[in-house]
């Protein structure tokens, strides 16, 4: 791997010859601007402004321009006789605890190679030195024009080194959490922790970049000429109305997706209950309203019965009559007989 940066590790009195290399790459894909209407490359030409032409990249320096516009030229040299001490030395002030370092002040990784035999033995020796300590050293060194924060480990058998942030540089985060009252009662923070425990860890290695390949499989089909594949349609979303059952089912889904056997105390899905809202101005009314509608169908029921009633009673009353009148009529029969005799 090719070094970016030569120079040493100052620990105490002793100096360790290093030479920095990036211990990580950049996968993903660039493109490039063309001009749509033929495909031709759009390209930044590097112009001086007071002679109005194209300059090679041998003839740009450094300059830093004033507050009334002056440009103060600043070359190599002047950057590499800077009046401090991390000019070419990674400079170790402190050893402490891994746990002391906010992970938000973490930024680029590079390993640190021993620069030729002399330097094996310290090199090592600071290695051990950090293992059996379980710390982490804070350094300052200067790399592109700016002195900088650092942090050595050991990282299998190699020093590594990342760049860390200013502390003034990690912004508070303020305003981002919720400022709402919100309760979280232990059943939810019971299945939160069934569902992490269910997603257990991951091999990151196992991990990779799936939008970076759907892109390489989009621009081999484009240089093919057939048609790019399609998206899939996206799963509809809807509104999370109950934590609860959200936080069950999610369990309940990662098992299954693991092949593993529901638990038996898995609690089950229940809705939470629902309260009327409150009744503003005209509850009364609609009060009301539902006790006369409620009455007139209990009165329903009643009138038809007591109808039914009558008409039975009519019924019978009419049946009455109509027997007795039956047995009246044969007896004045039997009268005018009598008499014609």
């Amino acid at each position: 791997m090719r070094s970016i940066w030569n120079g040493a590790i100052s620990f105490g009195l002793v100096s360790i010859p290093i030479k920095l290399v990036n211990a990580t790459e950049s996968h993903s894909i660039s493109f490039r601007q063309i001009h749509t209407e033929d495909n031709g490359r759009i390209r930044y030409r590097k112009v001086c402004e007071l002679e109005e032409r194209e300059v090679t990249q041998s003839e740009i320096g450094k300059g830093y321009e004033d507050a009334d516009g002056t440009i103060i030229p600043i070359s190599d040299d002047d950057l590499s006789h800077l009046p401090i001490p991390t000019a070419r030395t990674i400079e170790i002030v402190a050893f402490v605890p891994a746990d002391r370092i906010d992970p938000l002040q973490m930024d680029a990784a590079y390993y640190l190679a021993a620069g030729g035999a002399p330097a094996a033995k310290p090199y090592v020796l600071l290695r051990e030195a950090l293992k059996r300590s379980n710390k982490v050293a804070i350094t300052k060194y200067a790399l592109r024009g700016r002195e900088r924060l650092g942090m050595l480990r050991v990282v299998g058998d190699a020093i590594a080194m990342h760049g860390l942030l200013w502390p003034d540089e990690v912004r508070a985060p303020e305003g981002v959490a919720p400022d709402t009252s919100v309760t979280i009662r232990d059943k939810e923070l019971d299945l939160a922790d069934a569902l992490m425990d269910t997603l257990g860890e991951v091999d990151l290695e196992d991990l990779h970049d799936e939008y970076r390949e759907a892109l390489e499989e989009v621009i081999a089909a484009k240089a093919s000429g057939e048609a790019p594949p399609e998206a899939p349609e996206p799963a509809a979303g809807g509104k999370v109305l109950d934590l609860m059952a959200a936080l069950e089912n999610s369990v309940r889904a990662a098992r299954e997706s693991r092949g593993a056997p529901p638990s038996p105390a898995e609690a089950e899905v229940r809705p939470l209950p629902r309260r009327s809202a409150p009744k503003e101005a005209g509850t009364k009314k609609s009060t009301s309203t539902t006790r006369k509608t409620a009455a007139a169908k209990k009165a329903a029921p009643a009138r038809k019965s007591t109808s039914k009633a009558a008409e039975g009673t009519k019924k019978t009353a009419a049946s009455k009559t109509t027997k007795t009148t039956a047995k009246k009529t044969p007896q004045k029969k039997t009268t005018s007989r009598r008499r014609t005799a």
